[in-house]
């Protein structure tokens, strides 16, 4: 580690001059639509880039995901690190994908999550010749599909428990933000409840139930589940829809809510009880009102200690990076439940996360690149054989 801080400022010039690739990169990858479910375009894409840069192996599994293999040295070849970033957005297909490029930041939707990181992925190869890294361990770049909401991490899930032989370790990588650093995950389910009330005939609009009020009252009665302190325990209620105009009783509306806890039992019980209310509300308004869980993860974490997560901190210290440090229940949740030795990383600097008009700034990403080559080179030396 002590020798990659000493050449930063040598690689840092190397990186600059690759802004135009590290940019163009961004902008192909991040053009493409690629919701959950239907990411084959941008996995297309993925994988002619890797062969353009000469990655070794360049293959999709059974389930879609695109992943390229760079060879270690063949006298000291270890097992492989996996570099992932997951390949789906939020953004439909029929929305505009059109990015502006102006001199400190790129504008578009979908940058943060997650363009940003997969076009950093696919540079990697080209960086790794121009600042003259090489590796140990086979680097396998895998941009995983079906991540986000329904997909439940699917796409990693799969990639992860049919790989044939041990994991050395894992880095993920978001767009944002510079600083991130993730090596927990809580437990947690994501679910939505749905209440959709038919049309009857006849039936006078003003009389109607309302879809609105009813799951109004699913939210009261779940704010009112009593919460343990320990182990720590919360419900954020993220999303609600419904409705067409204002004059018209909703016949049709959506809660998005997720459980979060240090504990898988207590998230477990919490969801029982969540399905429970349900349940009843929708005896006694005689409506169809539904609970789906959308994703779940399972706690796991290193160490605060532990070499990977220390290496991380004394680079993005020496990088002048501030570490924010929290759960995440993505990709990381994942390999860490497998017991293989992970990090998630934030790339640059962001705004408007999920909005049309997402934004990165080009300048700190530079440095998060930086910070995510440090923390390779250290897992390659050995730190998490340790």
């Amino acid at each position: 580690m002590q020798t990659f801080i000493e050449r930063i400022s040598e690689y840092r010039e190397k990186l600059l001059s690759m802004r135009e690739m590290v940019i163009a990169n961004i902008l192909f990858t991040g053009q493409i639509p690629s919701p959950t479910f239907r990411e084959e375009a941008r996995a297309q894409h993925f994988l002619q880039r890797l062969a353009e840069f000469g990655v070794d192996e360049c293959f999709t599994d059974d389930i879609g995901n695109p992943v390229g293999i760079l060879h270690g040295r063949r006298q000291t070849r270890k097992p492989p690190v996996f570099l992932v970033a997951h390949l789906d957005t939020v953004w439909d297909s029929h929305f505009d994908y059109n990015y502006v490029v102006k001199e400190d930041k790129i504008i578009g939707p979908g940058l943060i999550d997650n363009s940003a990181g997969v076009g950093v992925l696919l540079t990697l190869p080209e960086i790794f010749k121009r600042l003259e890294l090489t590796f140990n361990s086979d680097i396998v770049l895998a941009a995983p599909v079906q991540s986000i909401g329904q997909g439940n991490l699917a796409g990693i899930r799969h990639l992860v428990a049919g790989w044939k032989g041990s994991i050395r370790s894992a880095i993920c990588l978001e767009g944002g933000e510079l600083g991130r650093l993730n090596y927990f995950s809580q437990s947690m389910v994501r679910a939505e409840v749905r209440c959709d009330i038919p049309d009857n005939e006849g039936y006078l609009s003003q009389y109607k139930k309302n879809a609105i009020l009813i799951l109004n009252d699913v939210m009261d009665q779940i704010l009112a589940i009593r919460l343990p302190q320990k182990p720590q325990t919360h419900i954020n209620i993220g999303k609600i829809e419904g409705g067409v105009k204002h004059g018209e009783v909703p016949s049709l509306a959506e809660l998005g809510f997720e459980i979060i806890s240090d504990d898988d039992g207590v998230v477990q019980e919490v969801a029982s009880q969540i399905q429970a209310i349900v349940h009843n509300i929708k005896h006694e308004y005689d409506v169809q009102l539904e609970m789906t869980v959308l994703s779940q993860a399972h706690a796991s974490k290193l160490a605060y200690n532990h070499p990977l997560v220390k290496n991380a901190l004394s680079l993005m210290e020496a990088l002048k990076i501030k570490p924010a440090i929290e759960s995440s229940e993505s990709e990381l949740s994942v390999f860490l439940s497998k017991g293989i030795p992970a990090v998630t990383l934030g790339l640059t600097h962001g705004d408007n996360y999920h909005q049309h008009d997402a934004e990165i700034r080009i300048a700190p990403l530079f440095d998060g690149i930086l910070q995510l080559l440090g923390i390779l080179t250290a897992i390659d030396n050995g730190v998490c054989d340790e």
